[in-house]
C-alpha cells in the first residue's frame, strides 16, 4: 500500500448555477483530492488548517474514508477558510464573490511524522511557500511530487511558484494557466517550457474537453465523458488530482503508460463529482459505479484504425 501525502484547504465553500445554490457546505482541495484518492488502496494524509466552527461530522467523514487527520489543526476560536462563487451559464466560467482566508491566513503545515518517508506528495492548490515547506519537511525524496497551482499565484508569487515547480515532477494546470506560465498559445510549446523548468510531465486540464498529458515527445489525450447534467464543477480539478495522485500512490509505478492511466482514473472520479453539488456525489461512490464508467471510458477511447 502506496502513501499519499495531501496537503490543501480544508473549507467551506457557498456555491450558486443555474440549478441552484448552497449554504457554506463542506469543500477545499485538499478533501477533494482526498475522498477521490480513498477510492484507492493507499494510505493516505491530510496536511490543512480550519476553525472550531468546522464541524464534527465532517472531520468523521474524512476518518471514515481512512484519511489520517492528525495533521488537521484545528484552532481554537478560529473560523475556516471560506469560498463563494457564482457560475454563469456555460459553467466554464465564475464569479468569485467571497474569499475569506480566516485561519488559512497563518497556515504553519506540519507533515505527521510517519508521513514524512510518503510515496507520492499531492500539492494542492495553496499559496507556494506553504507548498514548498512541505517538501522541505520530506526526509527522504517522494518518488513523484504532484503539483496543482492556479493563475493567481502566477499573477502574485511568480517567484516562489517557479521555486516550488523546480523541485516538480508532475504538474497540474488548465490551458489559460499553461499559456499564461510559459506566454505560448500553442500548448505543445508550452508543454515543452514548463519541462524546462522542473516537471518531467505536465498535466494541461481543459475542462469538459478533457486533459492532455506530456512527456519530452509523447503526448496523450484523455476525453472528459459527455455527461447528460452538471451540477456544479467546483470540486472537479481537484477530485481528478485526488483521482490521478491516488492511483498512482497505489500502483507505484511512474512511468508514462501508467501516468496515462492515472489520467483516465482522474477524470473518471472527475465525472462523478460534477453531478452534485459539493462533496455530495463522491461521500457515497461505489467501486461498481466507477468500474461501469471506466468501461464507458474505454469504449469512448478504443477503437481500430483500418489504415489503406
Amino acid at each position: 500500500m502506496g502513501k499519499l501525502l495531501i496537503v490543501g484547504t480544508v473549507a467551506f465553500d457557498a456555491i450558486e448555477t443555474p440549478f441552484g445554490k448552497t449554504d457554506k457546505i463542506l469543500g477545499g482541495a485538499a478533501t477533494f483530492i482526498g475522498l477521490a484518492a480513498s477510492q484507492f488502496d493507499v494510505q493516505s494524509a491530510i496536511v490543512s488548517i480550519v476553525g472550531d466552527d468546522f464541524p464534527q461530522e465532517y472531520i468523521d467523514l474524512l476518518k471514515n474514508k481512512n484519511i489520517d487527520i492528525t495533521s488537521l489543526e484545528v484552532v481554537k476560536g478560529g473560523k475556516t477558510f471560506f469560498w463563494k462563487g457564482k457560475y454563469h451559464n456555460d459553467l466554464n466560467s465564475r464569479d468569485t464573490l467571497v474569499t475569506e482566508l480566516n485561519t488559512l491566513a497563518d497556515f504553519k503545515p506540519v507533515v505527521p511524522q510517519n508521513f514524512t518517508t510518503a510515496d507520492v506528495v499531492m500539492l494542492g492548490n495553496l499559496h507556494p511557500d506553504i507548498q514548498m515547506s512541505v517538501i522541505d519537511q520530506m526526509t527522504k525524496r517522494p518518488k513523484l511530487v504532484i503539483l496543482d497551482t492556479m493563475n493567481f499565484w502566477m499573477d502574485n508569487t511568480l517567484e516562489e511558484l517557479m521555486r516550488v515547480i523546480k523541485h516538480t515532477d508532475i504538474i497540474t494546470i488548465n490551458d489559460g494557466e499553461a499559456r499564461q506560465l510559459t506566454h505560448e498559445y500553442s500548448l505543445v510549446k508550452a508543454a515543452e517550457e514548463i519541462q524546462k523548468m522542473g516537471p518531467k510531465y505536465v498535466v494541461i486540464k481543459k475542462g469538459e474537453h478533457g486533459a492532455l498529458l506530456f512527456h519530452k515527445d509523447d503526448v496523450f489525450f484523455a476525453p472528459a465523458l459527455p455527461l447528460e447534467e452538471v451540477f456544479d464543477p467546483t470540486g472537479a480539478g481537484d477530485t481528478f488530482a485526488g483521482g490521478f495522485a491516488g492511483y498512482l500512490a497505489a500502483t507505484g509505478n511512474a512511468s508514462f503508460n501508467n501516468i496515462k492511466n492515472a489520467v483516465i482514473h482522474g477524470s473518471n472520479l472527475a465525472s462523478f463529482c460534477v453531478e452534485r453539488f459539493g462533496t455530495e456525489r463522491m461521500v457515497d461512490l461505489k467501486r461498481d459505479e466507477i468500474n461501469k464508467r471506466l468501461h464507458q471510458f474505454k469504449a469512448l477511447t478504443q477503437f481500430d484504425i483500418e489504415l489503406q
